[in-house]
Parts: C-alpha cells; structure tokens; sequence
C-alpha cells in the first residue's frame, strides 16, 4: 500500500500582503537571503505560492518590498519633542538607518542594489527627501544641496554597511565572530607594529579597542554637520 505525501494544511483566514511581508522580513533575519524561497514562505504560511505572487509578485520583487518596509519604517522616525533642529532631524534619521542596518543584517546588500538599480523608487527617493530636506534649513545654499546630501548619504550608507554583513567572497570572514575579540586581537596586532613606523597606530590602539559604533557613526554626523555650515 502506498502513501501520499502530507500536503501542509492551508491556512483558512484570508492572506494579507502585511503578513506576508512581515514573515518575509523575518526570514531574511533569521537566515540571510537564501533562506527566503517562494517555496520556504508558501510553506511556513501555509498557503500557494500563487497567494505570494498576486500580492508581492516574484521573489526579486518580494525582497525589495521587504527592503522598502523596513527603510521606510526608519525614515518615518522623528525626534522627540517639538523644539528639533535640522540637525537633530538629521542625526535622528541617521541613527534610525544605523540601527534598522544593525539589526537586519541582510538589509545593507538589497539597500545598494536598490539605489543602483532604482534611483527613482521609493528607498532611493525616501532617503535623500528625508535626508537633503534638511540640508536647507542648515543654511547650505541651494546650489550646494546635492554635494551637502550627498555627503551625508554617502557617509551613512557607507558607515551602516561596514556593520554588517558582507555578502559574496567571504573567505577568511568568520559571520559569527565576537566583536570584542576581533578588536581585541586588532589592538594586539597593532601593538605589535614599529612605533616609530606607526605612531599615529599606536596612538589611537585604546580608542580603537573601547570604541562604541553607535558613538562613533554619531561623531562622524557631528563633523559633516559642522562642515556643512561652513558652507553658508
């Protein structure tokens, strides 16, 4: 006697396309881009993958939406309180980007594929609306709006994107490595280099050891902010 396959049992409720870019996301988190198959979310929602089509389409699709998601979610953070700065809108943007990075580890790649690719969609425009709408408000003269935005951008996606996770070659990378150990064994090597040779590498070995990311992506926000009003 022979047995069929158990089929997963539909779900009876009606699909949203919120839940279905909501388990997408959580997906990426919790095993990277491969971990996120048509077939994977058909079965973890328990329903056809012509359900996942009709909402989100194909699975390129389905990534950047999810990408979309999350950015926007970033860019709608605004400072507490009524009294903010163009620079507070800024630096609490920026954190927003940082952090929304930090936490969804696949994010940074899709990111840069998506400005690349599409300058006029919503992740590329929502960035530098969000970002360059301040820029004037600083007193940056309009003819400089663009190299001022530009910086900050370049210098955010840039700073998020070294946290995070590399994808392509990543030999010698350890994914899993501990933080601390690895700026524990720098400092060491660091150390180790001819201090007449290197002495800028020696001086800045401690710095270097206790740095906080978040700190240091801030003070970065702090020097091109003051630069900027140099610009005036």
């Amino acid at each position: 006697m022979t047995t069929r396959a158990r089929r997963p049992q539909r779900r009876n409720q009606v699909l949203s396309r919120e839940q279905i870019i909501d388990t997408a996301v959580e997906m990426l988190d919790a095993g990277g881009e491969s971990a996120l198959t048509i077939r994977a979310l058909t079965e973890r929602l328990s329903t056809g993958s012509g359900a996942i089509y009709y909402h989100v389409g194909t699975r390129d699709e389905l990534l950047d939406t999810a990408t979309e998601t999350v950015i926007g979610a970033a860019l709608a953070t605004r400072p507490a309180g009524t009294a903010a700065t163009p620079g507070d809108e800024i630096r609490v943007v920026a954190l927003a980007l940082f952090d929304a990075i930090a936490a969804h580890q696949w994010l940074a790649t899709r990111l840069s594929l998506q400005i690349i690719r599409n300058p006029v969609g919503p992740v590329t425009v929502g960035i530098f609306e969000r970002i360059g709408g301040q820029v004037g408000a600083l007193g940056v003269p309009r003819a400089s709006w663009f190299d001022a935005a530009s910086t900050l951008v370049h210098y955010i996606l840039g700073a998020v994107s070294q946290n995070a996770r590399i994808e392509g070659d990543t030999s010698g990378i350890d994914p899993s490595g501990d933080r601390d150990e690895f700026f524990d064994a720098a400092s060491t090597a660091w150390q180790g280099l001819d201090p007449e040779a290197y002495p800028f590498m020696h001086a800045i070995v401690g710095q270097m050891r206790e740095h906080d990311d978040r700190e240091q992506f801030l003070t970065g926000i702090a020097v091109i902010l003051d630069g900027l009003t140099h610009l005036c």
